[in-house]
């Protein structure tokens, strides 16, 4: 999302009471997996109708905190008190009987049900039969609750991502929740739509129940919690009331060290134009894009939630070729049908959604990191070279300080910085002259959105052509030589990076480019 914190209008309202009542407590809590200790004499207060914001890196504790109160796991030692009484959660049926919930990035809805059956759904009344129109009624209620109108009897398939946040928080809302935890529900949201979601979580606050919210935006920590608690290597470090914290103070904490939350490009000169791009369109979707790209450059791509950036991405990789245009590399024509076509020609993608589409989560980080190159990797016969495998991976995990104690762990055990790693590593691999890295920070703490920086301006450095495709603006105002500005499919402006400004930006997202700044329309103008 390009300068939520700039367009945004919600206002926090006042917290809650310093004397409201604990309903959960997680009392000296601690957790390991194998020889890895994921948590060490963690405690955890949440108190009726406050927002309690739980900050920590990737790898600190905090998914393993939140699956011991949902029931996914149990802890070793420690105990979860609600109401002061001991209770065991040893499954998410004992967590939902309690009144805890939880609620993700990614919405976890039925697409071929209606809006009320999802809301429903975990109701369990054996050998009844629907009273639907009750059921439609009843959900009507539970969203008014929220100051929602959503048609609870269409399927949920045509709900937006907030929507669909919004149904999750519907359910819990309909089993009696007090407890309701919300992990980076905000990642993939516009603007306006967190927004609404903030003035929903608000309107829970006041209906006493508590909420424990995660996230990396800092700005959106600062904006709506009461309080702040930190985990840092597993460990408790703080609890404190937000108006006595500072972002710097909790960062700070978070690392362990003094970290700039960017990390600030110098200015180099670049190489010879080893990307040009002309008049790219796919029908329906983008159109008119035109830029050059010199080797050791990095050019951001910005706009707006709908701008289209991630397709010219798929588009240049062959996922989604485009209908028309023309794509040079190295000044000769080429074409782009496929990523296998990409791929030989020295182009690679890293997709914004890792988890799904980056990587086989149950395999090795070695075998994720070879699964590009794999014909490299194989013998006469077609197995697999284990051992020259595992060297390479071995290779990225020192050079990008993957944290994890062997090659062969599952990338589905890594923190999602760590992953991002392995991510960025495969495509490393193939040696390519051109990476797109699509929205490469997203979901990851502050300490290794600095590493992956550092890692940029390295490859940078050593002569990679980049693009980087993000939502967050200062990341691409800190890390981009140019920035090309999309808004709907079209291309708006390109700006140096002496002349990027938030301001400057925004206003081409918005359309506004040619009435505020003549010279952008001329520069945009220039490269087509």
């Amino acid at each position: 999302m390009v300068g939520s914190a700039e367009v945004r209008s919600f206002e926090r309202e006042a917290a809650a009471p310093d004397g409201a009542r604990p309903v959960l407590e997680m009392r000296a809590i601690s957790k390991s997996f194998g020889g890895t200790q994921a948590l060490d004499d963690v405690s955890l207060t949440l108190r009726t109708g406050e927002i309690h914001a739980l900050l920590g890196e990737n790898g600190a504790g905090k998914s393993t905190l939140i699956k011991i109160m949902t029931g996914i796991q149990q802890q070793d030692s420690g105990e979860i008190r609600i109401d002061g009484e001991p209770v065991r959660v040893a499954s998410s049926q004992d967590a939902q009987r309690l009144g805890v919930a939880a609620i993700y990035q990614e919405p976890m809805i039925f697409p071929d049900l209606s809006v009320a059956e999802n809301i429903f759904i975990g109701h369990r009344n054996r050998g009844k039969i629907v009273d639907r129109r009750r059921m439609e009624r009843e959900a009507t209620e539970v969203l008014g609750r929220l100051g929602v109108q959503l048609d609870v009897g269409e399927p949920a398939r045509g709900l937006t991502l907030a929507e669909q946040q919004t149904v999750e928080i519907a359910k819990a809302i309909s089993l009696d929740v007090r407890v309701l935890i919300m992990d980076e529900p905000t990642a993939s949201l516009s603007a306006h739509e967190v927004e609404r979601l903030f003035r929903i979580v608000t309107t829970l606050r006041e209906q006493g129940v508590a909420v424990l919210f995660i996230s990396h935006r800092m700005e959106e920590v600062f904006e709506i919690a009461d309080r702040v608690t930190i985990l840092r290597d597993g460990r408790w470090i703080s609890t404190t009331p937000r108006a006595e914290l500072t972002p710097v103070a909790a960062i700070r904490q978070m690392v362990g060290r003094e970290v700039q939350e960017l990390f600030h490009r110098e200015r180099r000169q670049p190489g010879a134009v080893r990307l040009a791009v002309r008049d790219l369109r796919r029908e329906g979707i983008f159109e008119g894009i035109s830029f050059e790209l010199r080797a050791g450059e990095v050019l951001g791509f910005a706009g707006l939630v709908g701008a289209h950036r991630t397709n010219v991405g798929l588009a240049l990789f062959g996922i989604e070729p485009a209908d028309g245009g023309e794509i040079l590399l190295d000044g000769a024509p080429v074409t782009i049908r496929s990523p296998r076509e990409a791929m030989s020609k020295g182009i690679a993608y890293s997709t914004e959604d890792r988890r799904q589409l980056g990587l086989v989560l149950p395999l090795s980080i070695a075998s994720n990191i070879s699964l590009p190159s794999l014909p490299r990797y194989l013998s006469p016969s077609g197995l697999v070279r284990r051992a020259e495998e595992r060297a390479t991976a071995e290779t990225f995990r020192q050079r990008l300080s993957i944290r994890a104690p062997s090659v062969d762990m599952p990338t589905g055990a890594l923190s999602g910085g760590n992953q991002q790693k392995v991510v960025i590593s495969k495509w490393l691999e193939t040696n390519p002259k051109v990476l797109i890295l699509d929205e490469p920070t997203r979901g990851i703490d502050v300490g290794a959105k600095v590493e992956v920086h550092q890692l940029v301006d390295a490859l940078a450095e050593k002569g990679m052509a980049i693009i980087l495709i993000s939502s967050d603006l200062p990341e691409v105002l800190a890390m981009s030589d140019r920035v090309l500005v999309m808004r709907e499919g079209r291309q708006m402006a390109i700006f140096d990076r002496d002349e990027a400004t938030q301001e400057r930006i925004l206003s081409a997202a918005m359309g506004q480019a040619a009435d505020l700044f003549p010279e952008t329309a001329a520069m945009t103008e220039a490269t087509s």
